[in-house]
């Protein structure tokens, strides 16, 4: 088969496929009320990645101006793309900064386009104008106008030749430029799981910093100030965008959510190509999927008011008329178990027993913070020299304590500026996606509850690297020989990592086997950057929270002198909220600690 044959079978398949629609993404409840997701996706879902395709004959028409060669090309790296370049965009700022140049990159193109056509336009008009003019004044005298020999031969001229130069410029295809350009960028595009990415941190700030819609939608996040030039607001079609991504996993909270929000801005007046009907749609059977009889009833006569011809929403109207009416039968029997449920709650609501995730997010929130006034009188900022380090008394360090048990210390002026920027500037290039280790397999692999990217630095590499692993040695008093590398990390659209030991657990006895320096015994994270919102890191089982600072660091110990796991030590690096978030670590090992840190006779030493 000729690469034309198949480029050609790949544009008539995606020119006739079915135009998406949201009734097609859910049948009618009255017929299948529990289709079987794995059936909606396989049937419905492969057409979303072709969304953005318009209709049949623009398509067609757009296509055959360009080429058939022009369009393969684009066609097959964009279906080459996921496997040559993706590079999970959406899971780290740094990274997502190289886009926006390679978009201005392509306004210019495109400008550059436009230029063109206009130009090419403008010689057109001048050649129609002048044309206008002679042809008005000839036909008032036709033969008069002939009968001058040279009147006679440029007429011959311009019907020979003339009218071709100008179907020629007509014709010329000047987006060649442009085309050719973004066939070029679009291989390092993002792909449908950096949208869906970006997409579920957006529900994810939502949860965990308990914002509506409207608050997001309208752009008026915690942390943005007043005439923010990069303040930007949400379409009606990025709502719908929203609760289609959470109806893709079956959220239909979320769906509920975004779907109401595009509806409040389609009542609002806002244009849209985005159908009321559609949205609609999504929204009665997103509610009616919570339980929420009524509301679905209200959204589906909405439906039908506006479209009365609406199959589906002509089934369900029935179907949920039906569905009330049995509801209200049992509407007594249904009052006592929700009464008997609502006393098991307040009676579970009375201990102190909170889910990890509400702790986390409580924390995140700057909410649940557990510490007495008299243990906060005990926390001190002082001068600290490093056990009369040399250096440091000449030169203290600021040192400021975060927390009593565990003890969570903060530097001052730890790392100063052009440290930094040359630590981001080594560490760029190298960043990917960060991983954990699975605790079956110990098979390092990415996870949706830690979303950053993390590249590692060696002290070889560069000066500056070497200096600040001596710093971190002659401040902590434990040797570095032994740690691991510098992990440099950089956090995504709503970048996280959930609540998490750094130490190896009494059921990972292999954790750290391959390095052969024993346990981590300490952490030590350098803040890169300031975070107007969002991004602290939290200690759940304690209620700490520590706020990111540019230029400071914090250390702690994870283990206990006698070797045993601090488990108070569980941490998480909240969702950035605000801005963009640069950290960098160093994990000191056991190894090499023996005298600079005896082990304690007592398991809690």
């Amino acid at each position: 088969m000729s690469s034309r044959w198949r480029c050609s079978s790949i544009i008539c398949a995606l020119t006739l496929y079915p135009q998406f629609s949201s009734a097609d993404l859910h049948s009618s409840v009255t017929n299948e009320p529990l289709r079987k997701r794995e059936e909606l996706t396989k049937q419905h879902f492969p057409i979303l990645q072709y969304r953005r395709i318009p209709g049949r004959n623009s398509c067609l028409s757009k296509r055959v101006k360009m080429g058939v060669r022009s369009v393969c090309c684009i066609l097959l790296i964009s279906l080459l793309k996921s496997s040559s370049a993706h590079n999970d965009f959406f899971t780290s700022i740094g990274h997502m900064t190289d886009l926006l140049y390679t978009e201005k990159d392509l306004v210019t193109s495109l400008k550059d386009y436009i230029k063109a056509e206009e130009s090419k336009l403008e010689q057109v008009k001048q050649w129609a104008e002048k044309l206008d003019a002679l042809t008005a004044t000839a036909t008032q005298d036709p033969e008069g106008f002939l009968g001058h020999p040279v009147n006679a031969f440029k007429l011959m001229k311009r019907l020979n030749t003339e009218w071709g130069e100008v179907e020629d410029l007509v014709l010329k295809d000047m987006s060649d430029g442009f085309i050719s350009n973004l066939t070029i960028q679009r291989q390092y595009f993002p792909n449908d799981e950096d949208q869906t990415g970006a997409a579920k941190a957006l529900l994810r700030l939502q949860d965990t910093y308990q914002l509506d819609t409207q608050t997001i939608s309208s752009g008026d996040l915690p942390g943005v100030t007043t005439g923010l030039p990069f303040k930007s607001t949400m379409t009606v079609e990025d709502c719908f965008e929203l609760g289609k991504t959470a109806y893709s996993d079956a959220d239909y909270y979320h769906t509920e959510l975004w779907m109401s929000q595009a509806l409040k801005q389609l009542d609002e007046g806002e244009e849209s190509s985005v159908e009321i009907v559609t949205v609609l749609d999504y929204l009665s059977y997103s509610v009616y999927q919570q339980g929420e009889l009524e509301i679905a009833l209200d959204h589906t006569k909405r439906l039908l008011s506006v479209d009365p011809e609406h199959q589906r929403a002509l089934g369900n109207l029935k179907y949920f008329d039906y569905q009330l009416a049995k509801q209200k039968k049992a509407e007594k029997e249904q009052s006592v178990k929700e009464e008997s449920k609502t006393e098991q709650e307040k009676t579970v609501g009375k201990g102190e027993y909170l889910p990890e995730k509400r702790k986390y997010e409580q924390l995140c929130r700057g909410q649940g913070v557990r510490m007495s006034p008299r243990r906060q009188r005990r926390l001190l900022c002082r001068y600290y020299n490093s056990n009369r380090h040399p250096f440091y008394i000449i030169g203290p360090v600021k040192q400021e304590d975060e927390w009593d048990r565990p003890r969570i210390i903060r530097y001052h002026d730890i790392i100063t500026e052009k440290e930094m920027e040359k630590v981001k500037e080594l560490a760029k290039p190298r960043l990917r996606r960060a991983t954990i280790s699975n605790p079956i397999t110990g098979v390092l692999e990415t996870a949706q509850y830690r979303i950053s990217k993390s590249a590692w630095l060696a002290a070889y590499e560069h000066p500056v690297v070497d200096r600040i692993n001596q710093r971190i040695e002659d401040i902590t008093g434990l040797d570095v020989k032994t740690a691991e590398e510098l992990q440099v990390a950089n956090y995504g659209v709503g970048g996280q990592y959930e609540p998490h030991f750094d130490f190896g657990r009494k059921d990972e006895p292999d954790a750290f086997k391959e390095l052969g320096t024993g346990n981590r015994i300490a952490t030590w994270l350098f803040y890169m950057s300031d975070v107007a919102a969002g991004g602290a890191t939290v200690f759940t089982e304690v209620g700490a929270a520590v706020k990111p600072m540019k230029g400071t660091a914090v250390f702690w110990y994870n283990l206990f002198p006698s070797g045993e796991g601090d488990y108070s030590t569980r941490h998480a690096a909240c969702p950035v909220l605000l801005g963009n978030k640069w950290v960098s670590n160093k994990w000191i090992h056991e190894r090499g600690q023996e005298f600079r840190r005896p082990c304690g006779l007592k398991e809690a030493d």
